[in-house]
């Protein structure tokens, strides 16, 4: 299967910024996308949200149960929005988020190759 790989970043970039304002209201501060073989990887930069605030202000604990929770809803969202976009190619959607740094590196198995 042969792509365009710049198109492909932009409907990816799309596709997660998305998902962020659907979530939280607002996109993400950065954003990079590389796709090499069978993998995808983005790494992104969010926006701190006021409630997130809030919480990690008075109840810290809840905070990080909360981002916990809404990083497994990103995920699932994500890869339901891939999944529209590129049918039967999605593997499995891996995210990883750090709540006080506010970034996130997702990676996305394919079943086969994207690029030769």
């Amino acid at each position: 299967m042969t792509i365009d790989v710049n198109e492909t970043k932009k409907l990816l970039a799309q596709l997660y910024n998305d998902v962020s304002k659907e979530l939280f209201g607002v996109g993400t501060t950065l954003l990079k996308t590389t796709i090499a073989s069978n993998m995808i990887t983005i790494q992104a930069k969010h926006k701190r949200a006021a409630r997130s605030m809030a919480l990690e202000g008075e109840i810290p604990s809840l905070k990080l149960e909360v981002d916990f929770h809404l990083s497994l809803l990103y995920k699932r969202k994500l890869a339901e929005r891939l999944e529209l976009h590129f049918p039967d190619l999605i593997e499995v959607v891996l995210r990883d988020y750090d709540a006080q740094t506010q970034w996130a590196v997702t990676t996305i198995l394919l079943h086969h190759n994207l690029i030769d």
